[in-house]
């Protein structure tokens, strides 16, 4: 017959992890209001992994929503704003979009076809792309962590509040903007050896103003089959749209050229 003392200790033992599973219920209950509903399991359980790890301390409300992914605004145990962006793993429209870029990416060579494979390995590809990116100097945001289909990086704004798009604001000197974001496509190509592939008024933001260019799944590395015909359209989209704003843009031609050399 075991001892009373045992027997205490035993209970007590009990008692408290009871009281730490009770705590950890009533936390993931608090922390996950605001995804139990849209998101599954593995996703809830990778979200709860990087709170018991400290890279965040909870999770608040929805910043930007698309049909491939939600943003959600997290704050990291020091009080900082970090951006919480997770692949939705359900989107067949996704899976059939993204194939095209990963295809001929040596980078995912041995990347399996299934569904969460792939939005996996494309969660994997936008935080190496925002990494070299980042690394190159170009102004994206940073990158913090990325695991499964969460990926968590530097939030560009305040007070929850994103920055706004570069469509959505008047600029003070579009040139000078103009100018900055040719820059950053050459930065890319020549330093991070990257092309955007969907550069546009839509996929920029300006913070205190300066460009900020963000969505980088996409992203191919130069030996990448389209990666010359996405500059082109990099470059095309960054002129039309300008050009509508009454900016003398350089010709098509010359843009991609003067990307390409060493000037």
């Amino acid at each position: 017959m075991p001892s009373n003392r045992k027997v205490e200790e035993k209970l007590l033992r009990r008692e408290k992890r009871y009281d730490i599973e009770r705590r950890m219920r009533e936390k993931r209950s608090e922390e996950y209001e605001v995804l139990e509903e849209v998101f599954d399991k593995s996703t809830l359980m990778t979200i709860y992994q990087f709170m018991n790890s400290g890279v965040i301390k909870k999770v608040q409300g929805i910043v930007n929503s698309g049909k491939e992914s939600r943003v959600y605004l997290g704050i990291a145990p020091e009080g900082r704003e970090l951006a919480l962006k997770i692949y939705l793993i359900v989107s067949a429209e996704f899976r059939k979009g993204m194939l095209m870029y990963i295809q001929g990416d040596p980078r995912f060579n041995n990347v399996k076809h299934d569904t969460k494979s792939l939005v996996y390995s494309w969660a994997l590809k936008e935080f190496k792309n925002l990494r070299k990116a980042y690394d190159s100097g170009v102004h994206v945001p940073k990158p913090i962590i990325v695991k499964n289909n969460v990926l968590i990086m530097e939030f560009i704004g305040k007070d929850g509040v994103p920055a706004p798009l570069l469509r959505d604001i008047t600029l003070e000197d579009p040139e000078t903007v103009y100018q900055k974001l040719l820059g950053c496509i050459k930065t890319l190509y020549k330093k991070a050896r990257l092309v955007h592939g969907d550069l546009s008024e839509y996929n920029v933001m300006m913070w205190k103003g300066e460009p900020v260019v963000f969505d980088v799944s996409q992203a191919v590395p130069l030996e990448h089959p389209v990666a010359d015909k996405l500059l082109h359209r990099d470059i095309e989209n960054l002129n039309n749209y300008f050009y509508r704003l009454g900016i003398k843009v350089k010709p098509l031609e010359a843009a991609y050229e003067w990307v390409k050399t060493n000037e």
